[in-house]
């Protein structure tokens, strides 16, 4: 199947174009386009569309001093893109959408499956209008799905925690954390099932409750390091659940595979 991919050069993007090309599909990347710009996809069967412009490095306060011009290029751009969709015949969308449209929300809240969009950052409301896009053209034919994804981790040459590990081989104040994590080839895996599933809607995608303290307890395992880690941390973190997904048969790797990934994060390897 030939797959349009936007965003295919960003951390994410790179697990997607890799995954579904080892799952046989051809990949487009759209060379040259841009958000806003006409889209070329004639002759896709899908689009998976990962693409988001932003501050570099922030993705909440991604806005930096121009949130007009952020919600008109990430907003209006995944309209037309999804429109430029509909026009091209192409049978398949999944938007990859964020945790933070649930940001509003107390913290220690449950979120499952279904939970009512509530974004407080701008971030989280772009992501939120461009799913609700998504589903008024549902309506009208298009068929897709959103994946509100938490944090992405794993190997790349700028992965999500390489100022973190930096800091901490270095002996430089950690402060205690706790997050929700998923490794980039199980988002890739539940991209793989969305696309071959007909079902709509919201699909929450997490793993690991992950805290820095057992993070870097394992890093100074593999590497020797004589720091101690921060302490626990005790805030409250709310959790998705992924009931929808499990039900399509999406198993993440939880701990193995961050197990498995430390090693290369840690050498810089890709």
């Amino acid at each position: 199947m030939r797959i349009a991919v936007t965003g295919a050069s960003g951390l994410v993007g790179r697990f997607l174009t890799r995954g579904l090309t080892v799952a046989g599909h051809e990949v487009h990347t759209l060379p040259g386009w841009r958000l806003g710009r006409p889209a070329p996809l004639t002759g896709c069967a899908a689009l998976v569309h990962a693409a988001f412009a932003h501050v570099p490095g922030k993705y909440r306060g991604g806005e930096g001093d121009d949130p007009a011009g952020f919600l008109a290029l990430n907003g209006d751009g995944a309209r037309r893109l999804f429109d430029d969709a509909q026009r091209a015949g192409v049978g398949r969308v999944v938007f990859l959408s964020s945790r933070a449209v649930y940001d509003a929300l107390p913290a220690g809240t449950p979120l499952p499956d279904g939970t009512e969009a509530a974004p407080e950052s701008l971030y989280g409301r772009v992501k939120a209008e461009a799913e609700a896009e998504l589903t008024a053209r549902i309506a009208t034919g298009l068929s897709g799905a959103s994946i509100r994804a938490t944090g992405i981790y794993g190997p790349g040459p700028d992965h999500k925690w390489q100022s973190l590990f930096t800091d901490y081989l270095s002996g430089r104040p950690v402060a205690p954390r706790r997050s929700t994590e998923l490794h980039g080839d199980d988002l890739t895996a539940a991209v793989l099932l969305l696309l071959a599933s007909r079902e709509t809607g919201s699909f929450n995608a997490s793993d690991l409750l992950l805290d820095r303290h057992d993070l870097l307890a394992e890093v100074a395992r593999l590497t020797g390091c004589p720091y101690a880690p921060p302490p626990r941390s005790d805030a409250k973190v709310s959790v998705m659940t992924c009931e929808r997904l499990t039900a399509l048969g999406w198993r993440p790797g939880g701990w193995d595979a961050l197990s498995a990934s430390l090693p290369q994060m840690l050498s810089g390897g890709a």
